[in-house]
């Protein structure tokens, strides 16, 4: 397993913690590279990413993947950004790392971490292709928000603020 973060800041020399509503303490986040595709989008856009699991359905496996692995829904107003943005993913130590989230594949650090190298990501629908994961465009993601959370399916939904009105 390896671990990332990503950032649009390609001057990051060392990663401080930082207070986080999720955790107690500062802490420095990493995610891991079974999760990596769900990060690979500009920060604030809105995103539904599920996937099968364990404990998934039959019925729910068919009607929202198919014959996908995972998917990765966003609004067609976030189309054109997510073509034009660059972000670099920043290789992490796993030393100094704690699990967070084994689902969501989140990892802390209560103390600074140096990155050990950083790559450009100039394509990021190609990037999150190369994860084998399914970019799809919709025109809002309430509905499938809504059906996803319903189902006993694996999801994350991110930066859903950002979403447009139901």
């Amino acid at each position: 397993m390896k671990l990332f973060h990503l950032s649009d800041d390609p001057t990051i020399a060392r990663f401080e913690p930082r207070p986080s509503a999720y955790t107690a303490e500062p802490v420095v986040w990493a995610i891991s590279d079974q999760r990596i595709a769900n990060y690979l989008l500009p920060r604030h856009c809105p995103r539904v990413c599920f996937r099968a699991g364990p404990e998934s359905l039959g019925a729910d496996i068919e009607r929202f993947l198919s014959d996908e692995t995972a998917v990765i829904a966003i609004e067609a107003d976030w189309r054109v950004r997510v073509q034009n943005e660059k972000l670099h993913r920043y290789v992490m130590p796993k030393d100094g790392f704690v699990l967070q989230d084994e689902g969501a594949g989140y990892w802390v650090s209560y103390g600074a971490i140096e990155p050990l190298a950083m790559e450009v990501l100039d394509d990021l629908p190609g990037a999150i292709a190369a994860e084998g994961v399914t970019l799809k465009v919709l025109p809002s993601l309430w509905a499938l928000h809504d059906g996803v959370k319903a189902s006993s399916l694996m999801f994350s939904m991110i930066r859903m603020r950002n979403a447009g009105a139901r």
